[in-house]
């Protein structure tokens, strides 16, 4: 990012930062998977009881949402001089 002159670089612009939020989102990921053996459960499915099923469950279909923007990018994406054609 480009700094204007005279402008304090913002609070992500640090990489110490970064990387705090960086780990306090591991370690909220994993308290939360932890959580889950300390409450009782009540599965409708069978596979609900493997510990960390939705953490998973979540992980994978956020990957295959990516996968899925990035072949539908090459199905709709138009020549960049698409709109300057004569």
């Amino acid at each position: 990012m480009s700094e204007r002159e005279g402008e304090k670089p913002g609070w992500f612009d640090r990489p110490g930062n970064v990387n705090k939020l960086w780990y306090g989102l591991l370690i909220l990921c994993g308290a939360l998977v932890v959580s889950e053996f300390f409450y009782a459960h009540h599965p409708h499915f069978a596979i609900e009881r493997i510990p960390g099923f939705f953490a998973i469950f979540g992980f994978v279909a956020f990957v295959l949402i990516v996968f899925a923007g990035k072949a539908l990018r090459n199905v709709i994406m138009r020549d960049e001089s698409y709109y300057d054609r004569d």
